[in-house]
């Protein structure tokens, strides 16, 4: 379907919801079916109509489940620990299992030394695996950079951890001079270390093998440290990608990774998956007679369909489906950093990413349209299954008009933003930087 134009765009959002009543009445007598399905029907062609745009964040809308679909009439419940089980016998522990065991082996452990489960997101899978790494060393210190998801400094509340920010680079990567300099300053004290696998907003990848070095070269030896790895998209990908190292892996001393479900694999649910290791879980762990299965999750009931999605998803696609479409996404990433950066938008894209960071679009309302993830003067598109080239052509013909509309209104005085400070003034094309090149070259 033709994407529609802007004022197509505005007619359809002052139409949006006008036939939608979905408030419920205190003395609701119930609905009838046709009135119920008018609703849903208005709604999906609502999420259609928007998914034509939506390029800000990692969620891959190319799937299709109809196949499930006859798994839609059961509850199914995973409460309690999967490698055990549970007297509720609705569950789809067997599933999960063969996920957990995918992951375990894309990651490099053995499946007598892991464990994990299927979590309801990319929050409760750091959520647990901080809290594994707490009850390693209750008295450690939180190490993150200043990039990290929002989630760990959220989690660090939660627990009452004292947090430690961490400066970045550029890209986004972790500063491990800063990172020496902040260990030294709590050498006293163990240190819990959160590394992203690829960050929120530009897609960087701490170098987990440096991280490793700094700790040893600051007077921490192994028995002194937790790594967690926060790999929500990146971690599916990487192992998929040829160019790319081995960067995830058990065999380095890290103590837990994490992944979103629902991101690369794509799902309708959001989920995510934790991996640890076994030697870890006896201390945290309890039998809960009434469920006939331990407690070694953060929830108690946990949704059974998210890990038929998942295994449906990699049995489907197999490993060549998801080396292609890793692939793709990288060449497409690819593609629209050329475009921005040949129409003279200051844009930046990491090695072995698909998020392209650039200059923050002053028009709020295009921001909206395009569904973009903003933060200060940068935002950036990320480059999923479901992302076309004809999505990223219509993207910057768009862009680029709102531009010069903009230079238009302010009689020739419109100057893009300076986003130097967030992406270096190699990556940026306000006057002041445009000025700096044209004296390099």
């Amino acid at each position: 379907m033709a994407l529609t134009t802007p004022e197509e765009e505005k007619q359809h959002n002052n139409n949006n919801g006008c036939h939608m009543n979905l408030a419920i009445s205190q003395y609701c007598t119930g609905e009838p079916q046709a009135n119920l399905s008018a609703v849903i029907n208005h709604y999906v062609h609502t999420l259609n109509h928007f998914n034509f745009r939506n390029l800000g964040y990692p969620t891959n809308q190319n799937f299709d489940y109809d196949a499930l679909a006859p798994l839609l009439q059961f509850h199914l419940n995973n409460a309690g620990d999967p490698f055990v089980g549970s007297s509720f016998r609705l569950n789809s522990t067997s599933f999960e299992v063969s996920v957990l065991d995918w992951f375990a082996n894309l990651w490099d452990i053995q499946k007598n030394k892991y464990w994990g489960y299927v979590t309801t997101g990319g929050t409760e899978a750091n959520l647990h695996a901080i809290l594994v790494g707490r009850e390693q060393f209750p008295d450690g210190v939180l190490y993150t950079s200043e990039d990290s998801h929002y989630s760990i400094f959220k989690i660090a509340r939660i627990y009452r951890m004292q947090c430690v920010v961490v400066k970045t680079l550029f890209s986004g990567e972790i500063d491990c001079a800063d990172l020496k300099a902040t260990l030294l300053h709590h050498k006293d004290r163990p240190a819990i270390i959160n590394l992203n696998i690829g960050t929120t907003m530009k897609g960087a990848v701490d170098d987990i093998d440096l991280v490793i070095k700094t700790l040893e070269k600051s007077g921490f030896s192994r028995d002194r440290f937790y790594i967690h790895c926060d790999a929500a998209l990146f971690g599916i990908m990487l192992p998929f990608l040829k160019a790319a190292p081995k960067i995830i892996s058990f065999k380095k001393p890290i103590g837990s990774v994490s992944v979103s479900g629902h991101k690369f694999l794509g799902c309708p649910i959001p989920c995510g998956v934790v991996i640890t290791r076994s030697e870890y879980m006896n201390a945290s762990s309890r039998d809960v007679e009434i469920i006939g299965s331990r407690d070694t999750t953060i929830t108690g009931s946990r949704c059974g369909h998210a890990p038929i999605f998942l295994w449906y998803a990699i049995k489907k696609k197999g490993s060549i489906g998801i080396q292609n479409e890793v692939e793709n996404c990288i060449a497409n990433a690819r593609y629209l950093h050329n475009r921005l950066s040949d129409a003279g938008i200051g844009a930046m894209l990491n090695e072995h990413s698909n998020i392209v960071v650039f200059e923050r679009p002053l028009d709020h309302e295009f921001s909206s349209r395009w569904n973009l993830a903003c933060q200060g003067n940068i935002a950036h598109v990320v480059v999923m299954q479901h992302v076309t080239i004809q999505m990223l052509d219509s993207f910057v013909t768009e862009f680029l008009h709102k531009r010069s509309f903009s230079r238009f209104q302010d009689y020739g005085s419109f100057q893009p933003l300076c986003i130097a400070e967030k992406v270096s003034i190699a990556n940026c094309s306000c006057s002041m930087h445009n000025l700096y090149h044209d004296c390099a070259c």
